[in-house]
């Protein structure tokens, strides 16, 4: 016991690095493997300064301590020990595993698309907003009070960022008022709310609201789905997430609703109290229990809700790549114009 909880390297594991890991033990459990033997396999595919701590792994396992623990004690992934936590329930491993691993590498997909998307849209923002503060301070002044002496008129594109240079600060001070009003809220009140509350706040979000629904209905639904074709209950299904003390959502929703059904709720009633998951959830319970197939319906529910997530994300940053190089090509064109035009008008006046 004492020998498996050695001391654990301070270097944290990468997503990238729990995918691999995982990826590699379920891979080896499909083939026969036992746990222990895939978690000391898996040394051979990860960098050598992990090798202590899945070494610690080994021993903590030998001792008697569950692999959910070590995955805590490594500090890993919330979502992904919470995955670990129902397959030692119903026994899963091989599956739970895998299905970790691609979530977690879906997740590093999305983050290295959204920094495709923004690190160079960004750099050319701040090279613009540059670029517009020197022609708003040194060149319009100067251009201006050349055209107030010449008796010109001052054209379109120069109007336009003036304006917006007499705008900047009033943007600038409101969007730092805005954030501190967030930063209020979220230490004054948000924080202090319980887990469900937070979801459903966070599913009233517009656009990226929907998002958090179809995650959170697909990790319910996977779960349940899997403890139910495990052989248990409804019941001692919601007991193993009441119990899952290290997620708070999976801990409350668990109580919520089987309070619900010790008041006498029918079971796809009793599930209504989660008000952020989407609405089909609630009808597949139904449909599943009439049709004696639940089990079956929750697991294809909780593929259909990560396909479309994933489909959401794709499509949302399709749409905002566009949108941002649009901005900026408006506002250089404005800044060329502002700067050309004047110098036309100027050889005209002459």
């Amino acid at each position: 016991m004492i020998a498996g909880f050695m001391k654990i390297k301070k270097d944290c594991w990468s997503i990238k690095e729990q995918s691999v890991f995982l990826k590699v033990i379920g891979e080896l459990l499909t083939q026969g493997y036992s746990l222990a033997e895939g978690v000391r396999s898996s040394i051979y595919y990860l960098p050598g300064n992990k090798k202590e701590d899945i070494m610690s792994v080994l021993g903590s396992l030998k001792g008697g301590n569950s692999f959910c623990d070590n995955l805590i004690r490594l500090k890993f992934n919330q979502q992904t020990v919470s995955y670990v936590y129902f397959a030692e329930k119903h026994g899963g491993f091989a599956k739970a595993f895998k299905d970790a691993s691609t979530i977690m590498e879906n997740r590093l997909r999305t983050l290295q698309q959204l920094q495709k998307i923004f690190y160079y849209p960004l750099f050319l923002i701040v090279f613009t907003l540059i670029l517009f503060y020197f022609v708003h301070q040194v060149l319009l002044p100067q251009f201006s009070s050349l055209f107030l002496s010449m008796n010109l008129e001052i054209n379109l594109f120069m109007a336009l960022i003036i304006g917006a240079g007499k705008a900047l600060p009033i943007i600038t001070v409101s969007a730092v008022c805005s954030v501190l009003s967030l930063a209020f809220y979220y230490f004054g009140f948000f924080r202090n709310k319980d887990a469900l509350e937070k979801l459903r706040l966070f599913a009233a979000i517009p656009i990226i609201g929907r998002f958090f629904s179809l995650y959170y209905t697909h990790v319910f639904s996977l779960q349940l789905g899997h403890l139910l074709q495990g052989g248990f209950s409804i019941y001692e299904s919601l007991i193993f997430f009441r119990d899952n003390t290290q997620h708070a959502y999976f801990s409350l929703a668990g109580e919520r609703v089987i309070e619900q059904l010790k008041k006498g709720e029918r079971m796809e009633q009793a599930f209504v109290c989660l008000t952020f998951m989407e609405r089909e959830f609630c009808r597949i319970l139904q449909h599943g229990q009439e049709n004696g197939k639940l089990d079956r319906e929750l697991l294809f529910l909780s593929h259909f809700c990560m396909d479309s997530l994933q489909d959401n994300v794709t499509s949302l940053l399709k749409k905002m790549q566009p949108i941002i190089y649009a901005f900026i090509g408006i506002l250089v064109i404005s800044i060329y114009l502002a700067v050309l035009l004047p110098m036309f008008q100027l050889l005209n006046g002459l």
